[in-house]
């Protein structure tokens, strides 16, 4: 309990002064020397705002660069410095690799101390991990302004928003963090390995690198892809117990943060309060039954030692892993100290279900506040059903063009997850699972919710560096991040557009207890509605 309150009380505390910070960063208007000169490289005006639809085009655009040249740099690492003698990734590996990180989900189908040289960690991994993540806080930025500005179609400049969230919240933070993880044992060098002696009178060849600089920024960004394979649970990426709780916080710092963001541009931060409560709830709830099932698994072994420890990180015990389990799942980060497959069935469930919910709580680096905002916007169209009036949020009415780019938002993810779960058994890929049964099922539905959700985290026992693994991973990959991001966008610019509407005696009042309790029921039914059966198949079928 220790372990959840600190980080609860953590939170509360630099709720405040943090989100006034990003907010002020996202709403100024001077630009350093620095910046400026990053944008006459590029070619930018940084005082010309965009479109909806021109800054869409400025995500796709950057987001394709990006790829094809983290795609370059990892089939030609051979040939490059810092190689530390690693050969060319092969192609359906650097081809899921480069979309992966490009579009913040992280999901690693390698080993990477066999596979990664120290340039393409540092120079390709570690920059899309401040760049996605940034990319992810631009659009949720510009989904606010739509919901704060009226009779226009600008929403901001998305190299302007990219370039400072970049340089003035990310990379201070990654620098500060990276010298506090070296004092606690983390990481940070350039050399080629260490030969160990091991007890069996073997030697055994220890691979450094640059670690801790990428350690922070994959959990501050929710990036989530581990410099080792074990990610967290290697000892020189997570050392200690206090290494761990900092890493728990820096996931929960930008999501939980960004609220602020909201209400200050809305100019009601009670509106920041109540979204910050919906997804507070739904954290708190996840975080307790995660725990609660392995520390009361099922079965002889369990109870004769008191919990499920089967698969956790014993130097951070039950609590300390089930609770980085909910965390990095709650927020799209991936990262994982301990071993999901052999969580108990139910303790397995709930980060598949974290996921399914759509990651809104708080949900990854800008896409938990847009996802959760698209929620408070289904909520208020269900509630002005009800009532029988058009429903209105933040002063714009939400009609049918709202309500179709809302619900074309929340389609995606089901399509893809169920569509990719129902291709591997048809196609015969799902016989890569370790098991068969409910429990195989669940490996290979948790794939694809992970990469449809640009999670990353891996249930393991799946084999999924395969040809036919790392395409259809990569394609959920993809699709799932950017067609819900074009849908965030058409529908800030459509309520950017807008005149407000003067709120009357039929208004439904956003900021009350009332409204937090309704979005969190249409977030948990939404899920239920859709992925119940499967989830009636998998986790549930073997719990049960």
């Amino acid at each position: 309990m220790t372990l959840i309150v600190s980080l609860v009380l953590a939170v509360v505390a630099v709720y405040r002064p943090f989100g006034d910070h990003l907010f002020r960063v996202v709403s100024g208007r001077t630009h350093s020397r620095v910046e400026r000169g990053v944008y006459r490289l590029a070619g930018v005006d940084p005082d010309a705002e965009q479109s909806w639809g021109a800054y869409a085009r400025s995500v796709l655009a950057f987001s394709a660069v990006s790829i094809v040249v983290l795609y370059g740099l990892l089939r030609l690492q051979r040939h490059l410095p810092l190689s530390v003698g690693m050969p060319p990734v092969a192609d359906h590996v650097a081809w899921n690799t480069a979309v992966s990180f490009v579009t913040n989900t992280n999901w690693q189908s390698y080993s990477g101390e066999s596979a990664m040289g120290h340039l393409a960690q540092m120079s390709g991994l570690a920059v899309q991990n401040f760049v996605s993540a940034a990319a992810g806080i631009a659009i949720a930025v510009a989904l606010v302004r739509g919901f704060a500005r009226s009779r226009t179609d600008r929403l901001g400049n998305f190299w302007v928003d990219l370039v400072r969230i970049v340089l003035r919240v990310l990379l201070p933070i990654a620098v500060l963090g990276a010298i506090v993880l070296m004092l606690g044992g983390v990481v940070q060098n350039l050399g080629s390995g260490t030969v160990a002696q091991t007890l069996a009178g073997g030697t055994q060849t220890i691979t450094g690198g640059p670690v801790a600089s990428q350690e922070v920024i994959k959990e501050l960004g929710t990036n989530g892809g581990g410099f080792y394979n074990a990610n967290s649970a290697h000892p020189f990426e997570n050392p200690t117990s206090w290494t761990n709780w900092v890493q728990l916080f820096l996931i929960l710092l930008i999501p939980f943060s960004l609220p602020r963001v909201f209400g200050r541009m809305v100019g009601d931060d009670r509106q920041g309060y109540a979204i910050v409560s919906v997804m507070a709830l739904l954290a708190i709830a996840s975080v307790t039954l995660t725990t609660a099932f392995e520390l009361h698994g099922a079965g002889t072994v369990p109870t004769a030692v008191g919990a499920a420890t089967e698969g956790k990180e014993i130097r951070f015990g039950v609590v300390g892993s089930a609770v980085f389990a909910a965390v990095t799942t709650l927020t799209s980060t991936g990262a994982v100290n301990s071993f999901h497959d052999s969580y108990t069935a139910l303790g397995g469930m709930m980060p598949l279900v974290n996921m399914l919910l759509g990651e809104v709580a708080p949900g990854g680096a800008g896409t938990g506040l847009y996802g959760m905002l698209i929620l408070a916007v289904i909520t208020v169209f269900v509630a002005g059903l009800m009532v029988g009036r058009t429903p209105e949020y933040l002063g714009k009415r939400i009609g049918a063009r709202e309500i179709k780019f809302a619900s074309l938002y929340f389609l995606v993810t089901p399509i893809l997850v169920l569509t990719g779960t129902a291709a591997a058994f048809a196609t015969g890929n799902a016989s890569t699972a370790l098991n068969t049964g409910p429990h195989g099922l669940t490996e290979v539905f948790y794939a694809f919710a992970s990469a449809a959700n640009n999670n990353g985290s891996a249930f393991a026992g799946l084999t999924v560096n395969t040809p036919w693994w790392n395409a259809a991973t990569g394609l959920a990959m993809l699709l799932g991040r950017f067609l819900p991001i074009i849908a965030v966008l058409a529908l800030a610019g459509s309520l950017a557009g807008q005149r407000p509407v003067p709120a009357s005696e039929g208004t439904l009042p956003t900021h009350r207890p009332l409204f937090v309790g309704m979005v969190a029921g249409v977030t948990v039914v939404l899920v239920a509605l859709t992925f119940l059966p499967a989830l009636a198949l998998g986790p549930l079928a073997e719990g049960l």
